[in-house]
This record gives C-alpha cells, structure tokens and sequence, in this order.
C-alpha cells in the first residue's frame, strides 16, 4: 500500500542522511503507532470530505434559492433528515454490531453518493424532502460503522490522539472543499453535486479492495463473556444502555452543545447572504478556516487538553461554542463572522476528541455500534431542532435572535457539563 512506500522512503531518507530532517523521524514514528488500516481510513476520509464539503455548506444556499421558501420552511427539510437520520441510528447500531463494520461502511458511502446525484436533479419540496429523508437513513450507516472500527483498531490508550487524527483528515478536506466547491456553486451546483458523489465513492473502493472486518468475535471477548449463554436482547441490546444513566446525561447535553454548532454550519451561510450580501466564493473561506485550524492546531490541543480529565475539557469547549453564537449577533460583514468560526473552531478543537473519547471508554467492545448509535444521535437531534428554532427565531423575531438563542443554549450546557464532573467525583 501507499502508506508502506511511505514509510520504506522515509526510513531511506533517514539511512543515508547524516541528519535527516525531524519532521521525517516524526513521520516515521506516526505512522507506526497505528495500524495499517487506520491510515486507510484516515486517507479515505480525506477524498471523501474534500468531496463532499464542495456542497454541504452551501445546501441551504442552493435549496433556498431553487425554492424561494423563509427560512424556517427551508429548516423542516434538515428536520425530515434529522428525524429519519435518528431512527437509522437506532437501527445501525445492532446491524454494525452482527455484520461486522466493513460492508455496512461501503454500502452507506455508495448510497450517500447516489442520494448526491440525485438532489442535483430535484426541483420541487416533496422531491428534496424526500431525498433528505433518504441522506438521513443512508448516513449513519458509514459513519457509526466507522466509529466502531476505529475503536477496534486502536487501543484506549491512543484513542484520543486517533480520533484526533481523524479529525485532522476531516478538516484538511474541509480546508480544500469549500473554497474550492464556493467558487464552483458560484456557476454550477450540479457539477459540485457530482464531486461529492466521486468523493465518497472513491472511499467505498478503497475500503472494498483494501480493508478487512475489524468486529471483535466471541472469541476475542473475555472467557467469563465467551461463556455465557447468547440470549436475544430487548430493544436490540439497548435496554441496558439506556439505564447507563452517566452515557445518557452526556448525549442529552452534548445535544445541546451540538446545537450551537448547527446553527452556525448550516444557517449561517443563508444568514450571511440575505442579510449582508456575502456570496458563496467569499463564504467559502469562512469553513475553510475552520479547517485549517483544526489541521494545523488539532494535535497541539489535543496534546494539552488530554492532560485534564474529560468532562472538564468538554465544559470548555462548549463555552467556545456559546461565545461563537453570541459574537455572530454582533457581526455585520464578513471578518467578524469569519472570527466567529474561530472562536467556535477553538472550542470544537477542544470538545469533539475529548468527547468522542468519553464515548469510546464508557462502551464495551460488545457494544460500541450500539453506544456510537446513540452518540451519534447528538448531531441528528441538534440538526433537527437548531435550523427549525433558528427559523422560527428569525421569522417572528429577528435574525439576530438565531445567535442569541444559540448561545443561550451554550452557556446552559457548559454549566450541566461541570454538573455532571461533580457527580463523577462523588461516584469514584
């Protein structure tokens, strides 16, 4: 594979310079800490984030204009999505943990592809919600079966960094994306649609031809598990997860945490327009920063923050985000919201590792489809909720009433995160 001609030439370069770079023996060292296959992972999130980032911010944009309905008509189509999305969660859960990760991943990319090429053609309400709906169903297929693998690639110890790395993957292909899809909706959406369906058909291939199943099996399982009997679980095994009263307070906060990011991601880019002119090629930068910090930044915060126990981390960020919302209502041209997205980039550097990492330690391996299931539900809940309550705050409002709401969410969820360190404390 590619990451191994990497590796022979970077041990190449080490072995016949008398001082090779740094930057090379860090390379090196990296690329041995994880599996093979985790760096497929990391290379085919890449093509199909790029992909698909050439759209997805500019949905609302495009659906708006196509449309010509208020904001918060516009905002029942991410509903539709959030509320189907949400039921494919519970599903998924149980299918990625009986068929294994691989094929549930190829099957959902391909699907997400196709629903692309198809909201390319579509030209009414009924025919977008529809399509929506099924975007809703097709994606936490990938993306819940991909959380599960890269828990069972990597051990406890470095999932912080790892999903850190993800994340870096995501957002260098955030980082070329947008600026590059913002120039191309400028003239043609349908030729952006199409990039997105490439993008994450090229990841399904590379998975098909180069990855393998990853799900644990029975015997792989401690022998006091191995040796119990199978019996069928109620509500597909997530009865017992449900009365996780620590694994349910988090999602229900992150939540609302999440909330504040929907605002900004999917209404902002509509906000910007109607109200201060901003066209796709400028708003484009605006995600793309948030890229590149994340790039460039994620590591270095995730080196810091991974010292500090978890939920105080999340608290944080969750104060960034909040503080995002409220600045945007103070926002008036383009710098200011581009600063937005910083303040909020901050506190998502800190937030998404330290919580994906939570959810990670609190699952047995058994069970991990099932709780990413359930994780997965905060940007399914907050997608539905935030555009709609942002809608109905700037119809019978304002528009700056969207952002103060946002942050008035924010401020509340930092105060429940700190809530729940104390409970923590006291149980241990």
């Amino acid at each position: 594979m590619h990451l191994s001609l990497v590796i022979y030439l970077c041990n190449s370069l080490m072995n016949t310079t008398p001082q090779a770079p740094r930057f090379l023996e860090r390379v090196n060292t990296l690329a041995h800490r994880y599996p093979r296959q985790f760096w497929l992972m990391f290379f085919g999130m890449l093509i199909s984030t790029i992909g698909t980032s050439m759209i997805w911010p500019f949905m609302m944009i495009y659906v708006s204009g196509k449309l010509g309905l208020p904001l918060s008509q516009i905002g029942i189509l991410l509903t539709i999505q959030s509320a189907v999305s949400m039921i494919s969660s519970f599903t998924t859960g149980p299918i990625v943990d009986r068929l294994g990760r691989k094929w549930v991943m190829i099957l959902g990319l391909l699907s997400h592809g196709g629903s692309y090429l198809l909201l390319s053609r579509a030209e009414t309400f009924p025919a977008f919600a529809g399509l929506m709906a099924l975007t809703g169903a097709i994606t936490p297929l990938y993306r819940i079966a991909g959380d599960a693998m890269m828990a069972d690639l990597v051990p406890p110890e470095k999932r912080v960094d790892a999903y850190a790395l993800l994340r870096m993957s995501n957002n260098l292909g955030i980082a070329v994306g947008p600026a590059i899809g913002g120039v191309i909706a400028a003239t043609s959406y349908t030729l952006a649609f199409y990039a997105a369906a490439i993008g994450l058909s090229t990841y399904s291939l590379l998975l098909f031809f180069f990855a393998v199943e990853t799900m644990p099996t029975r015997t792989q399982t401690p022998l006091a598990e191995s040796a119990a009997p199978i019996r069928q679980e109620p509500f597909g095994g997530y009865a017992e997860i449900l009365r996780h009263r620590s694994f349910i307070r988090f999602v229900a906060v992150f939540s609302m945490v999440q909330v504040c990011a929907t605002l900004i991601w999917v209404l902002l880019g509509v906000y910007a327009k109607e109200n201060y002119g901003i066209p796709e090629n400028q708003f484009g930068l605006i995600p793309t920063t948030n890229a590149v910090m994340v790039v460039t930044l994620q590591i270095a915060v995730t080196s810091l923050t991974k010292r500090y126990r978890l939920l105080p981390m999340m608290a944080v960020g969750a104060f960034f985000y909040a503080t995002a919302n409220a600045s945007i209502a103070l926002s008036s041209h383009f710098w200011m919201f581009w600063l937005s997205m910083v303040i909020m980039t901050i506190g998502e550097l800190i937030l998404v590792p330290n919580s994906s990492t939570y959810v990670a330690n609190l699952a047995p391996p058994e069970k991990r489809g099932r709780y990413m299931s359930l994780y997965g539900l905060t940007w399914g809940v907050a997608s539905g909720l935030g555009p709609v309550i942002g809608g109905l705050l700037n119809d019978w409002f304002s528009p700056q009433a969207i952002w103060i709401g946002g942050a008035m969410v924010g401020y509340i969820s930092v105060a429940l995160f700190l809530w729940m360190e104390k409970k923590s404390k006291q149980a241990e």
